[in-house]
């Protein structure tokens, strides 16, 4: 017999939080249980869904109007949020980041920790096909020692998308915004991240915030890396337009992270693994080998696996100790570009 779907609620009807409505909708294994927002306007939209609307978190809560709870609201408010429905025995998704500081996302830590509730951070590529690929593909030797990794996400943002104050303003740029996903890409990929330093620049626009910035990385086992990230740059080379996964943006195809290694490299998202004839050096051909996968939706899988963390068959992905590492990562590098010093992240 079939498990009767997990019954969800989704706080936040803004734009990432219609895009898990639609999803639990479309999964036959969860159920849209209610939806918790306070915009008047969002309020009118989420009616016609034809579940509950509650204004507040606590209010659902206290109702038991779900099993489960996919946290889409400010990042601000993800502290609050999370150690409600923790105390109230909820498992719950929290968009990533965890949170917007370090010691409310370390209280997030503590109280799972505390009530044993499950927590999944939503880091949505942990789910991807292509970066399981990867992470299979490293696995398995064929690239050997990795040494070297390049990671580019470089897009232009429209005048438009900064018509909200808080994406003019420090913390709402694209470290914060699109450089944590890369910094979880490469936590899962190559490992923990021991240091960096790192330069910002706020040149083009002006604003409070930055819109470019260069990384330099040393990872726990030895291997470099450099990350550069710019939403002023008109390219193809980012993680969307490259995978197709989004279908938000055009796809390019083009490759925006390089895995070096001592055997072979990848070029992701192609999943384009080089290396020389029979092992030989530089001046051996070279053998080109792709995998080719079928399109999937990460973040209906994301979904998925969320429905069996909360039924109990399955533990987080991405729980709250390693979301905490991930938002500490990218944290230490606006504060390495702010100091001028190599900066250690904090541990959870």
């Amino acid at each position: 017999m079939a498990a009767a779907p997990v019954r969800i609620a989704v706080a936040g009807y803004g734009l990432i939080g219609r895009e898990h409505v639609a999803r639990i909708r479309a999964l036959p294994e969860a159920e849209l249980a209610a939806v918790i927002e306070p915009d008047p306007s969002a309020q009118e939209a989420a009616a016609a869904l034809g579940v509950p609307v509650f204004t507040r978190l606590e209010a659902c809560l206290k109702a038991r109007a779900a099993e489960a709870v996919v946290l889409a609201t400010p990042t601000a408010l993800h502290a609050e949020h999370a150690l409600a429905c923790l105390e109230a025995g909820v498992p719950v998704l929290i968009e990533k980041p965890l949170a917007h500081e370090l010691e409310a996302a370390r209280a997030i830590v503590r109280a799972a920790a505390r009530t044993g509730v499950p927590v999944l951070v939503g880091h949505h590529r942990r789910h991807s096909a292509l970066i399981r690929a990867a992470k299979d593909i490293i696995a398995s030797g064929a690239l050997g020692r990795i040494l070297l990794v390049d990671a580019l996400t470089w897009f232009a943002k429209p005048e438009a998308y900064f018509a909200l104050d808080w994406r003019r303003r420090r913390g709402g740029g694209p470290v914060l915004t699109n450089l944590v996903h890369v910094i979880d890409d490469l936590r899962n990929l190559v490992g923990e991240i021991a240091e960096v330093a790192a330069f910002a620049s706020n040149a083009f626009r002006g604003f409070e915030t930055e819109d470019t910035a260069v990384v330099l990385v040393r990872f726990a086992d030895g291997a470099l890396g450099t990350l550069s990230v710019s939403d002023a740059v008109a390219a193809p080379w980012s993680w969307e337009h490259g995978s197709g996964e989004n279908p938000w943006f055009p796809r390019a195809g083009e490759a925006c992270y390089r895995i070096g290694g001592s055997r072979a490299s990848l070029a992701l998202p192609g999943l384009e693994l080089w290396r020389h004839e029979g092992d030989g050096g530089w001046m051996t051909p070279f053998e080109r080998m792709r995998r080719v996968l079928r399109d999937e939706d990460p973040l209906a899988r994301e979904l998925e696996h969320f429905c069996r963390v909360v039924r109990g068959e399955e533990a987080p992905v991405l729980d709250a100790e390693g979301g905490f590492r991930t938002l500490a990562a990218t944290l230490a590098v606006l504060d390495a570009a702010a100091r001028g010093t190599t900066v250690r992240p904090e541990e959870p």
